[in-house]
């Protein structure tokens, strides 16, 4: 064999497994697309198929075949990884929950904090308009 085209069939191998590689890490809880850009169905085993549990549930590709380049994933674990990607996020959720009355608490401390700096801001203003009157004044004692 040439080894120019050796290198591009090894080239075209390690595509290929990289693919399969890419195509197995991305199968996780439902999917929605098959990478092969087919549709995802509901495939049920039918009882005529030779098996130990006839009528089991599968994502299955509406392309699919046993190529490792299309979905086909037993509907339990599925709902077994969306299960445990929810129950993530609902802690996620209980820890933003439970951090709330700290946060309405520091709300509620700065919202008394802006209320007391513009009380001393509306004084100083006024003790600025004050000390520019008597400057006025000293001003016309001074000059005239």
């Amino acid at each position: 064999m040439d080894p120019a085209e050796e290198r591009r069939e090894t080239k075209r191998q390690t595509e290929l497994i990289n693919m399969q590689g890419y195509v197995a890490d991305s199968e996780y809880g439902f999917p929605t697309r098959c990478p092969c850009g087919g549709r995802i169905i509901d495939d049920v085993r039918g009882k005529d198929d030779y098996d130990t549990l006839p009528g089991k549930r599968f994502f299955t590709c509406k392309n699919y075949k046993a190529d490792g380049f299309h979905y086909r994933q037993p509907w339990v674990i599925g709902v077994q990884e969306h299960i445990e990607r929810l129950t993530k996020r609902l802690e996620e959720v209980e820890l933003v929950i439970n951090w709330v009355p700290e946060v309405n608490n520091q709300i509620e401390r700065l919202e008394a904090e802006v209320k007391a700096l513009n009380g001393e801001v509306d004084n100083l203003t006024g003790q600025v308009y004050n000390l520019s009157v008597q400057v006025a004044d000293l001003e016309k004692l001074c000059f005239d």
